[in-house]
């Protein structure tokens, strides 16, 4: 947070004149003026000359860009605008701004449907769901651990009925086996845009909060299952997890858990056998993390956080003689 003192300061050293400058006009009627190197989600990014600012969106009223011709003036994006811009690194999924209405759970299954899929590989079966026009989309690393070839089913909307579609060219874009999450891509040819789902706020979740669940259970697709959050800490692992009341079975793993504003707030992993009703999710606060920051996850063998190491073959060791 930018403090009264250090803006005072700021507008001294910069009363300067910059050709065609960018101006940052504050909701307290101050201004920087410099160059903005970024817009990003929560902040923007200005460089005054003798430092680099990161300036947050709540404190922003308007941004004047200056550029050869003169000075164009625009509001600032709103922040679940900035989420979606294609070039930001972060602008990969897409946040519900305002805090949408309360619906049934028929009215939201019938709405989010056709961008929950099913992930298939050929040794087994999970969830996922489309975070992305584009096809990018959400899953359980352990759903395409040690797999060789990954297809997505999706289910689309078409005059009314959805029409299951097979994507055999699928990417992985980046893995976090430690948190158990895989970004994927569709990179079909054919592939027309997809149906996306908007992610929410796991910490805003309150106990005893209704919550449902959409995945493929033992192959069973599209299978709708409603509960609670039990609790939204659950030490698991070495992790926390949500904990529903929503019936987590094997095939569920990857899916989405949403809340009855139809924003996701977990991805379903987890289950204990041996009871009823004791399903886990990973918060979608985690999700959103691995997202931001998934040039760290990137798929590559080179990176140390990826799952596998494959190592330089020995080289051949040559005898040492000693000439006697």
């Amino acid at each position: 947070m930018l403090n009264r003192v250090a803006l005072v300061i700021l507008f001294s050293l910069t009363g300067f004149s910059i050709g065609f400058a960018d101006t940052v006009q504050l909701k307290d009627k101050a201004a920087i003026t410099g160059k903005i190197l970024a817009l990003k989600r929560d902040q923007v990014i200005v460089d005054v000359g003798y430092t680099v600012l990161a300036v947050p969106r709540n404190q922003i009223e308007k941004i004047i860009e200056g550029d050869n011709t003169g000075r164009a003036e625009k509001k600032a994006p709103t922040a679940a605008a900035a989420a979606t811009r294609p070039d930001d690194k972060a602008a990969l999924f897409q946040s519900a701004g305002a805090s949408l209405p309360e619906r049934s759970v028929r009215e939201l299954v019938g709405q989010l449907g056709a961008a929950v899929v099913q992930v298939r590989t050929p040794g087994g079966l999970g969830s996922g769901f489309i975070i992305s026009e584009a096809g990018y989309l959400i899953t359980n690393f352990h759903v395409i651990e040690n797999e060789t070839q990954i297809s997505v089913e999706v289910y689309h909307q078409k005059d009314g009925q959805l029409e299951r579609k097979n994507y055999k060219q699928v990417k992985i874009i980046a893995i976090n086996k430690f948190a158990d999450l895989a970004l994927l891509k569709i990179e079909d040819k054919d592939a027309p845009g997809f149906v996306k789902i908007p992610l929410g706020d796991s910490d805003a979740l309150s106990v005893g909060e209704r919550v449902f669940a959409v995945g493929s259970p033992l192959g069973l697709e599209r299978t709708v299952t409603e509960g609670i959050v039990s609790t939204k800490t659950r030490p698991m692992q070495g992790e926390l997890y949500l904990q529903t009341t929503a019936q987590i079975n094997p095939g569920n793993s990857g899916g989405p858990l949403f809340n009855l504003r139809g924003e996701v707030v977990g991805v379903t992993n987890m289950k204990i056998t041996f009871g009823e009703g004791l399903g886990f999710a990973i918060p979608v606060e985690t999700v959103k993390h691995f997202l931001e920051h998934r040039d760290a996850y990137a798929y590559d063998n080179d990176n140390p956080s990826n799952p596998y190491r494959y190592l330089e073959p020995p080289s051949r060791t040559q005898k040492r003689t000693d000439a006697r």
